[in-house]
């Protein structure tokens, strides 16, 4: 259906934008009751930005065409991070382009005296952070009098974030009479609670389907070995080959050693961290929607807000705490009718978590191994075979160079040539490890065993992973040598036990294994603790065992024997201790 009727130059800056027909939630909010508060719970990209801008536009220019000269701030929209404040700043300065309105941005990093002239000189809109706004706030240079309209965009993110007393004191500054919009992903107790106290007889719009997941995000859940991770996140990137890429991780020393990995083999690809500087931040943007870069490695703060473009592919290089954040970090992808997949990279150790997880958030995600080279090589074959550029009509000036090409030159050697070319543009796939299958329930049929390899003089260590974690030799001698910085003969015995594994390293490898696994645990690795051999009582914690009470002969049961020592008081007639006994007493 068509846009319900709005502000006229609001009407047009959509056309011209080549906005049809409003997406749910924009439908939704064009359709409640003129005049009220609003609480939203809509998906992330669903087109938020555009509805409360519809939205807050008859009370911001109150039946003008235009804006009058700027002053105090009529709208303030609040936002998490820097990026979503940007993005969002970007949408309302088209949106509102032919009203005259001037919109100025406050968020953390930028140039806060730039900000306060900025504020200073007037205006009809701004955008910023919580901490930034507070602090304008406090030190004056944001007057919030004239205020008709506040946005709280993702406000469960910015709860999540620690944002609480920002918000309540910016919001406690403002005038009574203001509307109030309150869009956030889940409408959690906490945000019900916020909206009761700063909302009057809001209307609550629900568009987020919570039975069913996003229609035009594909959900992948990879198996992986947990010390093929690196390599999972080279293949999945060969194999989807998608113009724009976002892959997550869970610190910002793992977004910097992936970032390297990745640009190690060639890969054009930024990184976004907290502790990035806003240059930094806002170069690597640009890269990305430039095309000079074709994937973005980043925390879940850092990414949030991103508007990239012909982002086809959200990989979870470390999984999600929870569903929240699972919904948010893939709804990066599929916005605006577009198609996108979401992939979990999902260690053997970690199958039930992720299982959890998927379940928490109602998405069935198909379950494989990671692609393989030869896979990769397949689809690269096709999609060089359907590349445009062979289908294309060739210019005269194209054609006349391939005509001197092919002098002197066989077809096949020119085909040769061109598949060459095509393929020096792209990074070489990894050889993964041979899948290992997922434990299958009931009895099943062991494989024969390969003759143990007898070092006599081993030292025998352990891990915490074992049959219940799909545990196997094919990936466990990688992560063995990777984590010890050993090599496949430093290692002998392997033990697969139900909760853990027994392994054997030579003695002349176990000092250097020993710090390096030490090394590796501080980076928070899967810890290597020292064990015994198999079959073998560990020694006892904290020393030897306490000794016991003496043993009073084979049965211990009953009274003491005739003249053994016992304790309490001594009996009646007994001398005091410590005093010979007197005639009598002798007597």
């Amino acid at each position: 259906m068509p846009f319900p009727d709005t502000h006229p130059a609001l009407g047009r800056a959509l056309a011209a934008r080549g906005y049809a027909e409003p997406t749910p939630v924009q439908a939704a909010v064009l359709e409640a009751e003129p005049g009220r508060d609003l609480l939203v719970s809509a998906q992330t990209g669903s087109g938020k930005t555009v509805a409360f801008g519809l939205a807050a536009a008859p009370a911001l220019l109150d039946g003008g065409e235009r804006f009058e000269a700027p002053a105090a701030p009529l709208g303030l929209v609040i936002a998490p991070t820097r990026e979503l404040a940007l993005q969002v700043a970007r949408e309302l300065e088209w949106l509102y382009a032919e009203t005259a309105a001037r919109v100025v941005t406050c968020v953390g990093g930028m140039d806060a005296r730039r900000e306060q002239r900025a504020l200073a000189a007037g205006c009809h809109l701004v955008v910023g952070t919580p901490g930034r706004l507070r602090d304008h706030l406090e030190r004056g240079n944001l007057d919030l009098s004239a205020l008709r309209v506040v946005v709280l965009d993702e406000a469960d993110e910015m709860l999540d974030l620690g944002f609480r007393e920002d918000l309540e004191e910016i919001l406690d500054a403002t005038p009574k009479e203001r509307r109030t919009f309150l869009f956030s992903a889940t409408l959690a107790k906490d945000i019900v609670a916020l909206a009761r106290r700063y909302q009057q007889d809001a209307v609550r719009i629900d568009t987020v389907r919570r039975d069913e997941p996003h229609g035009d995000i594909e959900y992948r859940a990879v198996r992986v070995a947990p010390n093929e991770l690196e390599n999972a996140v080279v293949n999945v990137l060969r194999y989807f080959e998608s113009p724009s890429a976002l892959i997550f991780c869970a610190t910002r020393e793992a977004v910097r050693h992936l970032y390297g990995a990745l640009r190690e083999r060639g890969f054009p690809v930024v990184a976004l961290s907290g502790e990035m500087g806003q240059k930094e931040r806002s170069d690597a943007l640009q890269a990305l929607r430039d095309g000079h870069a074709r994937a973005c490695v980043a925390t879940d703060v850092a990414a949030r807000g991103l508007d990239l473009p012909d982002l086809g592919l959200v990989i979870h290089a470390e999984l999600p705490v929870n569903k929240a954040a699972l919904l948010h970090r893939s709804g990066r992808t599929g916005r605006a009718g577009r198609k996108g997949v979401s992939v979990l990279l999902v260690p053997y150790t970690r199958r039930r978590k992720a299982e959890m997880l998927l379940n928490a958030a109602g998405v069935d995600a198909q379950w494989s191994g990671a692609p393989s080279a030869d896979e990769i090589r397949e689809r690269d074959q096709v999609r060089m075979l359907e590349d445009p550029i062979l289908t294309e009509a060739p210019s005269d000036e194209d054609l006349a160079l391939a005509r001197k090409v092919l002098e002197g030159r066989a077809p096949e050697a020119v085909a040769a040539a061109l598949v060459r070319l095509y393929r020096a543009r792209l990074p070489e796939p990894e050889e993964m490890f041979e899948q290992v299958q997922d434990r299958p329930s009931g009895p099943r049929e062991r494989p024969p065993r390969e003759p143990n390899v007898v070092m006599g003089d081993g030292v025998w260590f352990r891990l915490p992973v074992g049959r219940s974690k799909n545990a196997d030799p094919k990936w466990l001698v990688p992560l063995i040598c990777r984590l010890g910085h050993v090599t496949k003969k430093d290692i002998g015995q392997i033990r697969i036990f139900d909760h853990e594994t027994k392994f054997e390293i030579a003695a002349d490898a176990e000092s250097r294994f020993r710090e390096a696994v030490a090394a590796a645990g501080g980076r928070g690795e899967m810890r290597v603790e020292p064990s015994g051999p198999p079959g073998e009582r560990p020694p006892p914690r904290g020393g030897p065992p306490r000794r016991g009470p003496p043993s009073r002969g084979p049965s211990s049961k009953g009274p003491p024997p005739k003249g053994a020592h016992r304790k309490g008081p001594p009996p009646r007639g007994a001398p005091p201790k410590g005093r010979k006994p007197g005639p009598r007493e002798r007597a």
